[in-house]
C-alpha cells in the first residue's frame, strides 16, 4: 500500500469518528433550543435520520459514546 492511500485510509477513518462528533453535537444543539431541526435542508435531514435508524439498529456496535453518559 503505497503512502497517498495510507492516508487516504487515514482520512477517512477520521471522517466516520468525526461524523458521529457532529451527531452529537446536532442534538446537543436541538436540546438546548439553539437548533431546530426544521432549521436544516430537507436532505441534511433526510440523511440525519437515516443514520440515527442506522445506529438504532447496530446500538452499540458503532456507538463512540455512551448515549446514556451524562457528559454535561
Amino acid at each position: 500500500m503505497n503512502q497517498d492511500h495510507k492516508n487516504k485510509a487515514e482520512l477517512s477513518a477520521l471522517d466516520l469518528e468525526f461524523i458521529r462528533v457532529l451527531e452529537d453535537l446536532i442534538d446537543a444543539l436541538v436540546a438546548n433550543g439553539t437548533l431546530r431541526l426544521t432549521d436544516l435542508p430537507p436532505e441534511a435531514l433526510e440523511k440525519l435520520n437515516k443514520r440515527k435508524g442506522a445506529r438504532r439498529r447496530l446500538r452499540g456496535s458503532l456507538d463512540l459514546i455512551d448515549d446514556e453518559e451524562n457528559l454535561f
